[in-house]
């Protein structure tokens, strides 16, 4: 059986990374039997990130990595029907989703309006998390930002860019449905595991507000977090 590997819950959904959440809502709405393992540290990883899966001699990292090697193993049809033009749709909302991911992060460990109310969440939630490590964690986190661009933004701006990629998001997913159709199909799995960690967070940042704004994204989360989560 699939063990995935992946960043702990945080006010109630099954992975505060939005690229974990995406890979247990694929297997979920795939109806692969997994084993789900919360874990912060990710030195055994094939990449040296979270999430990953084993399974057998396998271990693959990368979450679309990981959603073509079990969809080949596995024999999934979340996506067999789609068309050229959707699996060309699906590409371009997954790299939307790679720069959202960024600004949510900034979001939760520089943007010092909402760092001190995500640090102590993470401590209510995981008891183990010391001051300490959360700390390091945070420096860690501003190299990256800085490395990859985010971080040379200030706050107002970097919220600028994710509320651009959440206003395109909201424009493809109708009142009705889901992207594709009337069943979900992968990159739905994909849109839930951020924008869940948007919906759900419980700490109001701009990105909330625009999520709770848009009933679109709202319904399309919530039916998406009610097929998962049994």
């Amino acid at each position: 059986m699939i063990t995935l590997y992946s960043y702990p819950p945080l006010f109630g959904v099954a992975d505060n990374n939005g690229y974990g959440l995406k890979v247990f809502a694929f297997l979920k709405l795939a109806g692969v039997p997994f084993r789900h393992e919360h874990i912060f540290d990710a030195s055994k990883a094939p990449r040296g990130q979270l999430p990953y899966i084993v399974d057998g001699h396998d271990s693959v990292g990368d979450s679309e990595t990981i959603l073509a090697y079990v969809t080949q193993k596995y024999g999934v049809t979340l996506d067999a029907a789609l068309t050229p033009a959707q699996r060309t749709t699906n590409l371009l909302i997954t790299r939307t989703l790679d720069d959202l991911y960024w600004v949510m992060s900034y979001s939760r460990w520089k943007d010092e309006r909402y760092w001190p109310l995500f640090r102590d969440a993470l401590k209510r939630e995981h008891p183990s998390l010391t001051d300490d490590g959360l700390i390091k964690a945070k420096e860690f986190n501003a190299q990256r930002y800085y490395y990859q661009g985010i971080g040379r933004f200030e706050p107002d701006a970097a919220m600028a860019r994710g509320l651009a990629d959440l206003a395109a998001l909201a424009n493809l997913i109708l009142r009705q449905g889901y992207v594709h159709g009337d069943r979900p199909t992968a990159i739905d799995a994909g849109i839930y595991g951020f924008i869940a960690n948007i919906y759900f967070y419980d700490i109001d940042t701009p990105l909330k507000e625009f999520v709770v704004a848009h009933d679109g994204l709202v319904r399309h989360c919530r039916a998406i977090h009610a097929a998962v989560s049994t």
